[in-house]
């Protein structure tokens, strides 16, 4: 006999404050909240940290920028360069955007800021313990301080 799933549906959104957390773990915790039927907002985008050294993201980011197609160079990859985007794009990539049609209504249920807007700052922030960061944050690059090396203006 098949277990019964809770799911947590609210009318309010469930509030995701990014501060020190790792962007790939924070992505898929709330991918899997909009699989079940949520609406999430995730907060403070500029603020997630990535793993891995400065350099080595910027110039893996600077590679990705370099993608585009041979025949006419406007088409290719869409390069996002603001944080919230950024992290948008990390979290669609997890769910089943182009598969079916619930992952183009999960990420319907999405949005994602820089900073934190006044209508969502009353409500209460979530963080997810598993996806903050370990170690000091000199080991990781923040979204924020990412994008603005590769083209993002305030």
């Amino acid at each position: 006999m098949a277990e019964q799933k809770t799911v947590i549906r609210t009318d309010r959104p469930i509030v995701v404050d990014g501060t020190d957390h790792i962007a790939g773990r924070l992505s898929s915790n709330v991918a899997k909240l909009l699989i079940q039927g949520n609406r999430v907002s995730v907060v403070n985008c500029e603020k997630i940290m990535m793993s891995g050294t400065r350099a080595n993201q910027i110039k893996e980011y600077r590679e990705f920028l370099e993608i585009n197609s041979i025949i006419n160079p406007k088409h290719g990859p869409v390069h996002y360069r603001r944080p919230d985007t950024v992290i948008a794009k990390m979290i669609r990539q997890m769910l089943p955007f182009d598969r079916k049609p619930s992952g183009k209504e999960s990420y319907q249920r999405l949005r994602t800021y820089i900073g934190s807007p006044k209508e969502i700052k009353s409500l209460e922030k979530i963080q997810f313990e598993k996806a903050k960061i370990k170690k000091s944050a000199a080991n990781y690059t923040s979204v924020g301080e990412l994008c603005r090396v590769i083209g993002w203006t305030e």
